[in-house]
Order: structure tokens, then C-alpha cells, then sequence
């Protein structure tokens, strides 16, 4: 039936519906990311448990032997299976995160965007150490209807990216401000003149598994900004990202203010 020919009730219907499609696709997925998650631990065990053992055996064996070149090579194969491991692990962690911030129960509340920013900065207080980061902090950041947890997760991730992304950069800067927003929302900005991105490939930043970079320049395996995304869209919130590869990146976060605004989406 067309939209033109539908009643009000009838296209009150077909709204609810569609939503629970969505939903239902939604729970779907995080069911499917949570057996997933779930499901490749106990292989991934075993795999670094046997990697284990089998350097063990070779240990044993006579020093001569164990300079050879086939036994060095081995060694060197195993190496390489660790590093695997490792990634793969972090990779299913980043699964579990996605899982965790899609299912946990929201308990909404006011949270000061300046605080919940202070206190992402003193977690990260490792990765800034030894480095001379200029912090720019707004002091009209605005105050968020949020999860403390979540927002923690999300504002976490956000300036470990900044800092991330600004390790190379003589003088780095990172900025957090308040911008112009719609009624009943308040909205922020992380900024950093960091590395950036090539902006062709924004519109794949916020999945599963993607990277701007190589691993080689920048550890991690590709979850952080996903987890973003899902925290902002537990809140009805919307994120985005724009950048200049070699001239930095902001992130740019539209955030309800008020419950009634969260409790439309949520």
C-alpha cells in the first residue's frame, strides 16, 4: 500500500513495525558479536598455549641444534603466531566492549562534560607521560544526560586517539569545546594537529575493524571509534569526523542535555 493511501493508524502501524525490525536486526547482531567474542577464546587459548609448549620442547634440545637455521626458523614461525594471537585477542576484546556498551542497562544522569573530561585524562595519564601535550579545555563545556560509565568509555577513547595521533607532531594540541547546538542538545569537539586522515575514507571510520593507518605506525586493531559510535547511539547521540591528512582531526559529538530528549531514543 502506498504511504499516500495509508490512513494515520495505518502508517502509525507500519512506524512500529519498521522500528521493530530495527531493533530486532539490532539484537540480532549484538547476539551474533557476543557468540563470536565468546566462541574464539577457548581456540585462541589453545593456540598460545601449544605456541607455548612447542618452544618449550625446542628449548630442550642441544644448544647446537637449537641455532640451526630449521629451529631458528621455527622459533621465528612461533613468533610470528604470538603476534597473531595478541591482535586477535585485542580484537575479541574490542568485540566484547561493542557487546558490553550495546547491552549494559543506561542509569541516565547529568554528567559535567569538564569532569567526565578530567577524569578521562588522568586514565590516560600514561600516554601523555614524558610528553609536553598542550591541552586546550574549554570552560563552557556543556553537561551531558549520560551514562557516567559509557561517556567514560567514550571520552577514553577519544583522547587516547588525540594522543595516539599526536606522537609524532613536534608541539601537540589537543582542544575540547563546546559548539553551537539545537535545543536540547549539547555538543562538543576533540580536536588534535595531529596525523589526521585521508578524508575519502571517513565515511568507513566509525566500523568494526577499520584502521586510518598502518599497524606499523599505530597500534590498535580498529574497534575504538565503533564503540564510539555505539555508546553515542545508546544515547541518541550522533558523532562524526572530519580531518586533513597531515593537518590533524576533529571529532565532532551532538549530545542530548536534557531526559526527555535521551528517553526518545534510548
Amino acid at each position: 500500500m502506498a504511504g499516500a493511501d495509508m490512513t494515520p493508524e495505518q502508517l502509525r502501524a507500519e512506524l512500529v513495525r519498521s522500528q521493530q525490525q530495527v531493533a530486532d536486526m539490532a539484537a540480532a547482531q549484538e547476539e551474533f558479536l557476543r557468540a563470536v567474542s565468546h566462541d574464539l577464546r577457548a581456540p585462541l587459548r589453545h593456540v598460545t598455549s601449544y605456541g607455548t609448549l612447542v618452544r618449550e620442547v625446542l628449548g630442550d634440545l642441544p644448544p647446537e641444534v637449537v641455532q640451526g637455521a630449521q629451529v631458528q626458523e621455527a622459533l621465528g614461525f612461533l613468533a610470528t603466531m604470538d603476534q597473531s594471537a595478541r591482535r586477535m585477542g585485542l580484537m575479541i576484546d574490542g568485540l566484547q566492549a561493542l557487546v558490553r556498551a550495546s547491552r549494559a542497562p543506561l542509569r541516565l544522569q547529568p554528567v559535567p562534560l569538564t569532569d567526565a573530561s578530567a577524569q578521562a585524562r588522568a586514565t590516560l595519564a600514561p600516554a601523555e607521560a614524558g610528553r609536553a601535550v598542550e591541552w586546550r579545555v574549554g570552560t563552557d563545556l556543556p553537561t551531558l544526560w549520560a551514562d557516567p560509565t559509557l561517556l567514560q568509555d567514550l571520552l577514553v577513547q577519544l583522547l587516547g586517539n588525540a594522543l595516539k595521533f599526536t606522537r609524532s607532531v613536534a608541539h601537540p594540541c589537543i582542544t575540547v569545546s563546546a559548539d553551537a547546538a539545537p535545543a536540547g542538545q549539547g555538543t562538543f569537539t576533540v580536536q588534535d594537529n595531529g596525523v589526521g586522515f585521508d578524508p575519502a575514507r571517513a565515511g568507513s571510520l566509525f566500523g568494526v575493524f577499520q584502521r586510518m593507518h598502518r599497524e606499523t605506525e599505530f597500534e590498535g586493531v580498529g574497534t575504538g571509534l565503533a564503540l564510539c559510535r555505539a555508546i553515542a547511539q545508546r544515547h541518541g547521540a550522533q558523532i562524526s569526523a572530519t580531518a586533513v591528512l597531515g593537518g590533524g582531526c576533529t571529532v565532532r559529538v551532538q549530545w542530548p542535555v536534557n531526559p526527555a530528549v535521551a528517553a526518545d531514543e534510548s
